[in-house]
């Protein structure tokens, strides 16, 4: 089947082009099965030689050799930090030694494929075939030993396969640099490449996709070595088809991990990004409420920590909790100072809603230690800047947040709800509450439920607000109550006046439901078990006049008595 108007040679227009087979697009896919012709000298204009050096000793059991995915990490990783050793007497980021731990030999011409580019570095004759080299910046650096873990001269054995060059650089931008860059080698009917032994299945797999649109291994290892090899050579049809693969198949906290720790080039890669979000997302609910699995959270690496803090569904008591928790991870994770200010700079402090936590929480953040000076300003400001917005406002900057990965601004559904608080000195010690409910989480308590508010202070004693569901007096009605609490056991006694009053239609203005003085101890609360005089189907009626644009507002008033 023929793409319409598309040319064939140009990347952009192959690439926006290329579906992947068997997904949801299947039935139009544009992409013609040339199986029949893979490693066919009849259907070839060139011939691949694939020279297959050792592994580094401490990687022998990788790829094929895994038995399980933990294994595969393991030698992954355990790989990726010898050749970051093995580079760092030139100078190069941890970045770029992933996406070129070992270069591709073209011919006697070194191909890196960094920053999405295929590139030819240095130009030599075929008996130069070994030398290695590496770019920085502009210029090159020439290894005439070749690399200092891996005795380019011992050749392990040797593939040659026939290849079609309009298939290879239809999938592959690489390909397409290197069968029409104008240089000689873009000319020759042999092209060399050489690869470790561990990537030499995954290599076979690649090129036999590009082909046929399709992969006959369907194990993990395997298709995660199928992905880098992938990412490598710029398929990314390849690293769609293998995403949803693995996408497919069940997942568990360790291939979640997994998946979210892959190298920085295939993470930024858009057809691995379902993957990265579905392991985000089994995280997430997996770990909805870190109470029960808190040893297990707290042991989480740094990826696994920002997919449960990032969800907006996690069931925590309040934003302070988890201000409270991420301190204490970070503190356990990275025990220098210096580190812990710079992981909370530049990746923790995303995952914390500042805006909702307590002002007596956002005071300690300025004087934290683990902080930054100034990172804790900038958020403090910001939070009590967004306190300080009306609520349609705020509802406004939630709303503009909706698409991003870190929403600073969207309220979780925490198990005390947030209350704006302002306080008073003179001429009397007196607080003014604001707590506002939704009107589904209002549906949500009928028929016995009751949600909490966060806690507040006056005189430095702490108190809440609990909204509840509840029968009247003479248990012939469902109706909502309001009540205030004092957090404090034991024989602390507090005397204050109080009022409850509540925003109502038409005027939108709050009008005072009820007032009265009382003397607390430890534990105790008070209230009205039927704020609003009538029963619970009227208050929740479509035309109830207390709910406003879908928000119940409320307001409590306490004034230390004299």
């Amino acid at each position: 089947m023929r793409v319409p108007d598309a040319d064939l040679f140009n990347p952009q227009s192959i690439m926006d082009s290329d579906f992947s087979p068997g997904g949801a697009s299947a039935s139009a896919s544009v992409d013609p099965d040339f199986g029949f012709a893979f490693d066919d000298s009849n259907f070839s204009d060139r011939t691949l030689r694939i020279e297959i050096m050792p592994d580094l000793p401490e990687t022998k059991s990788d790829g094929g050799g895994c038995c399980s995915i933990a294994d595969w990490a393991r030698n992954r990783k355990r790989r990726r930090e010898d050749f970051k050793k093995e580079n760092d007497f030139i100078g190069q980021s941890e970045e770029q030694i992933l996406n070129c731990n070992l270069p591709y030999m073209v011919d006697g011409v070194t191909y890196e494929n960094q920053d999405e580019e295929a590139m030819a570095m240095v130009e030599e004759s075929p008996s130069d075939i070994g030398l290695n080299s590496n770019q920085i910046g502009n210029g090159s650096i020439y290894n005439n030993d070749s690399s200092k873990n891996m005795d380019c001269s011992k050749v392990l054995r040797v593939k040659t396969i026939h290849i079609s060059s309009p298939i290879l650089a239809a999938k592959s931008p690489f390909f397409y640099k290197l069968f029409s860059n104008g240089m000689k080698e873009s000319e020759q009917r042999h092209v060399t490449l050489r690869i470790h032994a561990s990537e030499e299945t995954a290599l076979l797999d690649l090129l036999s996709f590009m082909y046929s649109n399709t992969l006959s291994t369907t194990t993990p290892t395997a298709l995660l070595d199928v992905l880098m090899a992938a990412d490598k050579f710029e398929v990314a049809s390849c690293m769609r088809y293998c995403s949803r693969l693995l996408r497919n198949l069940p997942m568990t906290c360790e291939s979640a991990l997994l998946y979210l720790d892959l190298p920085s080039s295939v993470l930024m890669a858009d057809a691995v990004q379902p993957l990265t979000d579905a392991a985000k997302q089994f995280l997430a609910v997996r770990y909805k409420d870190i109470t029960k699995f808190q040893e297990e959270v707290l042991n989480l690496p740094l990826t696994g920590i920002e997919a449960v803090f990032s969800s907006d569904d996690l069931q925590v008591a309040s934003e302070d909790a988890v201000y409270d928790f991420v301190l204490k991870w970070a503190r356990t994770h990275y025990p220098k100072l210096e580190e812990r200010r710079g992981i909370f700079a530049t990746r923790l402090s995303r995952v914390i809603r500042f805006p909702y936590m307590t002002c007596r929480k956002l005071k300690k953040v300025l004087t934290c230690i683990d902080f930054d000076p100034e990172l804790a300003s900038k958020v403090v400001l910001e939070a009590l800047f967004f306190k300080s917005e009306m609520p349609h406002r705020q509802r406004a900057l939630a709303a503009e947040e909706a698409n991003a990965t870190y929403r600073r601004f969207v309220e979780r559904t925490y198990k005390y709800r947030p209350v704006k608080v302002v306080e008073f000195e003179l001429p009397r010690q007196q607080c003014v509450v604001y707590l506002d409910l939704k009107r589904e989480e209002c549906t949500h308590l009928f028929p016995a439920g009751r949600v909490y508010s966060q806690a507040f202070h006056l005189g430095g004693q702490g108190f809440f607000l609990s909204a509840h569901c509840n029968m009247d007096q003479q248990s012939s009605f469902h109706c909502f109550g309001l009540f205030l609490g004092m957090q404090e056991r034991g024989s602390v006694t507090f005397a204050v006046d109080y009022e409850f009053a509540a925003r109502s239609k038409p005027t939108e203005d709050y009008v005072s439901k009820y007032k009265g003085n009382y003397t607390f101890t430890g534990g105790k609360a008070v209230g009205y078990r039927n704020l609003f005089g009538i029963p619970w189907t009227a208050f929740m009626s479509d035309d109830s006049i207390y709910f406003i644009n879908g928000i119940l507002h409320l307001r409590a008033e306490l004034t230390i008595r004299q």
